[in-house]
């Protein structure tokens, strides 16, 4: 009997169907680069699985395919091509495959590949911004929106003391990474995953709340910062708490433990986000998060069973 190349997994191709949407506006909102290299981290992410499991005659899971659709969009859409590719193998490699494959892995596979290739090469990562095209759908006849690709995104305009309107912050037609843009689309993601039961809706509601809240105190001492609806519509957080901190496998198991994960992730996010060098404060209190995630579960646990 021949063996499956691929492990079905409802749950993560409900998570694939959602990001299609986003993809496809990604590509009308810079180009058609963002199709290609969104193909190539998820090939490489498949690839890199495949080349583990092979010998083990195991399949290769439909969670891989989430992560490289992941890489793809949590990257600006002019990063060289060679970013893309360390960036989901060394995600892979290193945070799934080093711990033992699917279900295994402590931290988000994604986030880890970006957060390497941040931290690493950040001239390449970091100023590879491209504004979007002047009107939506205008990308999908060109390879990119423009050859100028140090635009600054929402957040750091506003930080510079810019303006952009909270409506084109909420449709999308703005630089970002590929796929952070379009907050509507993002929005109706999250309400598909969470009627699906495919995402938490404690660890979505917990991490925007606590930003939210966070952004706001922090805004009333000195409103110089970053106003609360500028950090959830201008920046990465509500991608990134519909499709990473819900991740099944690094995320905590346990109800309560969700509420505190995510307020966990949406206080860091605001944080480092103010006071760092780094202004990706979400990628770090993800990771962070996914450290402490088995504790948060062992500390919500009753006495007994833990004695057993």
């Amino acid at each position: 009997m021949q063996k499956k190349f691929f492990q079905k997994q409802p749950m993560m191709r409900k998570v694939i169907y959602s990001l299609i949407p986003i993809l496809i506006f990604a590509i009308g909102n810079f180009g058609w680069v963002v199709l290609i290299k969104t193909f190539l981290s998820t090939f490489m992410a498949v690839f890199i699985e495949w080349l583990f499991e092979r010998k083990k005659g195991k399949p290769v899971s439909e969670a891989v395919i989430v992560t490289g659709l992941l890489v793809g969009l949590i990257l600006p859409p002019a990063v060289p091509f060679w970013i893309v590719i360390v960036s989901s193998s060394f995600g892979v490699v290193f945070a799934k495959m080093a711990f033992g494959g699917f279900a295994k892995n402590l931290y988000n596979p994604a986030m880890v590949g970006r957060a390497f290739v941040y931290v690493s090469f950040p001239a390449a990562v970091q100023q590879s911004w491209t504004p979007a095209v002047s009107t939506w759908g205008q990308g999908f006849g060109r390879w990119i929106a423009s050859d100028i690709v140090t635009m600054a995104t929402p957040v750091n305009v506003i930080r510079g003391g810019g303006d952009i309107s909270m409506w084109k912050m909420f449709f999308g037609n703005v630089s970002g990474t590929s796929g952070e843009t379009a907050k509507w689309l993002i929005i109706a993601a999250a309400v598909y995953l969470i009627i699906t039961k495919t995402a938490s809706w404690k660890i979505i509601l917990s991490t925007l709340v606590s930003a939210f809240v966070m952004s706001g105190i922090i805004f009333l001492f000195d409103p110089t910062r970053l106003n609360p609806l500028a950090w959830i519509f201008g920046g990465s957080i509500l991608f990134g708490a519909v499709f990473m901190a819900t991740d099944p496998i690094s995320a905590p198991k346990k109800e309560r433990s969700k509420w505190i994960y995510g307020g966990l992730i949406g206080a860091l996010s605001v944080v480092i986000g103010t006071f760092s060098l780094f202004g990706a404060g979400f990628m770090f209190a993800l990771l962070i998060a996914n450290t402490f995630a088995s504790l948060i579960d062992y500390l919500n646990t009753p006495g007994k069973v833990k004695k057993s």
